[in-house]
């Protein structure tokens, strides 16, 4: 089966395959490698943002037109998968590693964890090759200086340090745990560090669309890599006075669509600043919907499960990739994909190796997303763990998956999307290949449930 779907009413050209375009095969490097010649690269991560919270993914009760033409005009994946929760995707994302393999079992709510500094980051490779490195919004991977994203290869970063670390009406500042106190902190490279006490909640989608705006301005000249990290639509879940009120999905329809403006407010900067032919944006989320929110609730219908969990619903999230000229237009793939396939996929394209010193889980997904008719997905084995728990595994069409009551059940994506119709009994010699990849991932990463410690782990930065 080939790996694209046209989507409809777009067509696909197929000269830009390899003429107009650039092959496959090609890097910036390899093109020319200069300033002038490398590209922007920009990552938009929402937080909590369901499956099918996007019009072109499903989503009901609100409009998302920016992000629908981001598909229309680039590559929209079906496959493409984030981890159960929020630092261990934005720990993928920028090192290219299963999060367990870097100590990291869920959010980092906790003064003294985080990446460890000996990690290397996507905007440590990036700045090293010339590039300008913002993270404007969350960053949940560390709270002391020393784990910063300053400390990580980011030049400026604007956002909140840790999540909002508001359940309900507490926060962290009482007792044992009190050590934080909701902030927005801005900080950088030659400049003196600032912190905003309390800030307002339904101000972030603005406030980050109005800092990486400027900072793209500022830097237009020069290639550049903007980690645009939303904290929205994560609760409590607001949008700002413009957006309440405007759909039939409560706050979370109005988030989604002020997440949708935000998008496309980069795009017409971009287009206003001529370098929208020079710039990769990618859009996804960190992980499925927070169910049980009331109207703060988004959705992954039609798969099963949300947040926290390794049902598709937690873990399988949108994600689109586009670059006029070069990725063509119109594309949808159902291969498997990952977040943490974005550093491997960038770094390739600007001539930089990712560590050699180190395992690297992520794969390059150029041949996939810039219209390779042959391509297919890099992972012929994806393994789904929640904490530091081996959960399921996925190859091709297959996913084992672990329920607490019923044990090990076998699910067939292609025909069972939503996961409801166990198939072990049928296919026991399935059962069995899959049960020795789950062998393989437990001595590599390891699987707390069973008390088995990877041989491959490293360790989590303590401060």
């Amino acid at each position: 089966m080939n790996a694209y779907m046209k989507a409809p009413v777009f067509v696909m050209l197929t000269s830009l395959f390899c003429t107009g375009a650039w092959c496959a095969e090609t890097s910036i490097a390899e093109e020319g490698d200069t300033e002038e010649s490398r590209p922007n690269l920009i990552v938009f991560l929402t937080d909590d943002q369901g499956y099918s919270d996007v019009g072109c993914y499903g989503a009901e009760g609100f409009a998302t037109p920016n992000m629908d033409r981001m598909a229309q005009e680039g590559i929209r994946f079906t496959s493409f998968y984030a981890n159960a929760s929020c630092s261990p995707s934005r720990a993928a994302l920028l090192t290219g590693c299963y999060a367990q393999r870097l100590g990291i079992k869920g959010p980092i709510n906790t003064p003294d964890t985080g990446l460890n500094p000996d990690e290397i980051t996507l905007a440590e490779l990036l700045k090293n090759k010339g590039y300008a490195t913002a993270l404007i919004g969350k960053w949940h991977l560390g709270l002391p200086d020393e784990m910063s994203p300053i400390a990580q290869g980011f030049d400026y970063f604007s956002g909140l340090p840790l999540s909002q670390i508001r359940h309900g009406k507490t926060e962290h500042t009482d007792g044992p745990r009190a050590y934080y106190k909701r902030q927005w902190k801005k900080m950088g490279v030659g400049i003196e560090t600032e912190i905003e006490y309390a800030p307002d909640e339904t101000l972030f989608t603005q406030v980050c669309t109005a800092e990486a705006l400027a900072f793209i301005r500022e830097n237009h000249e020069k290639p550049f890599f903007l980690y645009l990290a939303q904290p929205q639509v994560h609760k409590e879940v607001l949008a700002s006075k413009d957006f309440q009120g405007r759909t039939a999905r409560g706050s979370y329809g109005d988030a989604c669509e002020e997440l949708d403006w935000s998008m496309g407010e980069v795009f017409k900067t971009l287009k206003s600043l001529g370098i929208d032919e020079k710039t990769m944006v990618v859009f996804c989320s960190d992980n499925g919907p927070w169910l049980g929110q009331g109207d703060q609730s988004g959705t992954a219908e039609p798969l099963r499960g949300g947040k926290f969990s390794t049902w598709e619903g937690g873990v399988r999230v949108p994600c689109i990739m586009r670059w006029p000229g070069r990725i063509p237009p119109g594309l949808v793939t159902s291969e498997v994909a990952s977040i943490m396939d974005i550093s491997p996929t960038f770094t390739r394209l600007v001539g930089v190796d990712m560590p050699k010193d180190r395992i690297i889980d992520g794969k390059d997904l150029w041949p996939l997303i810039s219209g390779d008719k042959d391509a297919r997905s890099p992972h012929e084995v994806f393994y789904y763990y929640h904490k530091f728990n081996l959960e399921a595994v996925r190859s091709g069409k297959w996913k084992l998956h672990y329920d607490k009551k019923a044990g090990w059940e076998l699910y067939d994506l292609a025909k069972d999307i939503g996961e409801q119709h166990d198939v072990s009994d049928r296919n026991p010699e399935v059962v069995d290949r899959m049960m020795r990849l789950l062998e393989s991932s437990r001595a590599d990463i390891g699987d707390q449930r069973l008390g088995i410690t990877g041989k491959n782990v490293r360790p989590l930065g303590k401060f």
